[in-house]
């Protein structure tokens, strides 16, 4: 029987992915068109990855060039003005998955484990006055495993009652990390295992 449900932000809460990818482009702008179009690759192909690591993937991995950590803070920090107009716009929240949280929040043990920047992401929880349907709210730079594991540890929960709700394979690995069952949305990629087609017909 499950208990407890930890949910992705990205992508399944808030439909993210465009504004954040358009944030790349728009921070990385005076580089070439065919280094923006594989960072924006990238993104779409790794939505479970933070910012910091898909800013360090940039320097390092297309542009071959060494960054230092405070640079990436710097540059996230730049990134996060340039997204947090559109990003604190409730219309973006998706109303299917608003409505189950809502529905069902006193039922379960609710949990958000997210990519998105700690800090932005509570105060977009606050803002759109979701922050009372979780017990918890996380996000990076700490990785998404282990931002999964702190949870089960912390609280006590037994694996087998607990179960993480994501959108891009990094949530999927984060749960096989941590031997929990996975379930996906909104990705055909994660169609191969348990997946959400519609929250109204969820049945776990």
């Amino acid at each position: 029987m499950i208990k407890t449900i930890l949910w992705d932000f990205d992508g399944v809460i808030l439909d993210s992915m465009k504004i954040k990818g358009d944030g790349f482009l728009e921070l990385f702008k005076e580089f070439s068109k065919e280094d923006l179009e594989k960072i924006e690759e990238y993104h779409y192909t790794h939505g479970g990855v933070s910012r910091f690591e898909k800013i360090r993937y940039f320097y390092n991995d297309i542009l071959n060039k060494d960054i230092d950590d405070s640079k990436i803070l710097v540059l996230a920090d730049k990134f996060a003005e340039i997204i947090k107009v559109k990003l604190y716009d409730k219309n973006n929240l998706i109303e299917e998955t608003l409505n189950y949280i809502e529905k069902n929040y006193r039922k379960y043990n609710f949990h958000i484990v997210s990519g998105a920047e700690h800090n932005e992401l509570n105060k977009l929880c606050d803002s759109f006055e979701i922050s009372k349907y979780f017990i918890s709210i996380d996000g990076s730079p700490t990785p998404k495993d282990k931002l999964v594991k702190n949870v089960i540890e912390k609280f006590r929960y037994t694996k087998v009652e607990v179960i993480l709700i994501g959108d891009a394979i990094t949530d999927l690995n984060a749960s096989i990390k941590n031997n929990i069952d996975f379930y996906g949305y909104n990705n055909p990629e994660l169609k191969k295992y348990k997946y959400i087609n519609n929250f109204m017909e969820l049945i776990i």
